[in-house]
């Protein structure tokens, strides 16, 4: 058999130029049944895991419409302050723990942690509304910001205000806005105060003052400002 310079067989070249010759080829590995059946089985997995993807997707679809459904009366008992029917369900209605059981992984199922948490800062569980909210994930602007700053709201009321500085941060820096970040920012001063870091404080006041001219904490916020940085310098 001819070789090439560098000793290598010319059947690849021979293959590429010659189409007649990459056909024989090929019909030579569809004529053995052993690759045969490696082919198939190939393909076979391949259709299986598209199948699978799509069903999945189906069916997470079709479940989180369902629980979508099934959370509006819950909702309706949150917001009526009915919070143990929103939070158990009444017998005939889900409420959010059990939307959170029976329908797992669906989006309907991750806001019903968010009302989870909002329900249990109001009965005073803020270990249970912590650990709820920090389960919670969202795109949205205003709820995220909102479960980080009601994160916050839990660690004040158990006296850990290392931990409440650190998740109103996270809430102010959250895709800031003029109607509800300078509410975190105050929030953030508040704990920062309450442990004695009143230069931060003054800081977190000041970001209201100059980035959020015209809140309607404007005025209040001077009047910290001036006087931690006072508490600060002594």
């Amino acid at each position: 058999m001819a070789k090439t310079k560098k000793g290598q067989s010319s059947q690849g070249i021979d293959l590429i130029e010659n189409p007649e010759a990459l056909a024989n080829k090929a019909e030579q590995f569809f004529e053995n049944k052993r690759n045969q059946n490696i082919l198939f089985g190939v393909l076979t997995v391949i259709l299986l895991a598209v199948a699978g993807v799509m069903f999945l997707r189906y069916q997470s679809t079709s479940q989180n419409r369902e629980a979508q459904q099934e959370m509006f009366q819950a909702i309706y008992y949150f917001e009526s302050d009915s919070l143990t029917k929103a939070l158990n369900g009444d017998g005939n209605n889900y409420g959010f723990l059990d939307i959170t059981d029976e329908y797992s992984g669906t989006k309907a199922a991750n806001l019903a942690k968010f009302y989870i948490g909002a329900i249990y800062m109001r009965l005073a569980d803020y270990e249970g509304a912590i650990r709820n909210l920090q389960d919670f994930s969202s795109g949205d602007y205003l709820l995220q910001a909102r479960a980080y700053a009601l994160i916050g709201d839990a660690y004040m009321e158990l006296d850990d205000f290392d931990n409440a500085v650190s998740y109103f941060e996270r809430a102010a820096d959250y895709r800031p806005n003029k109607e509800f970040t300078p509410i975190y920012l105050k929030k953030w001063a508040i704990a920062e105060e309450a442990r004695g870091n009143y230069a931060a404080a003054a800081s977190a006041y000041g970001s209201i003052v100059s980035d959020f001219v015209g809140s309607s904490l404007e005025q209040e916020a001077r009047k910290h400002k001036a006087r931690l940085e006072g508490l600060a310098v002594d």
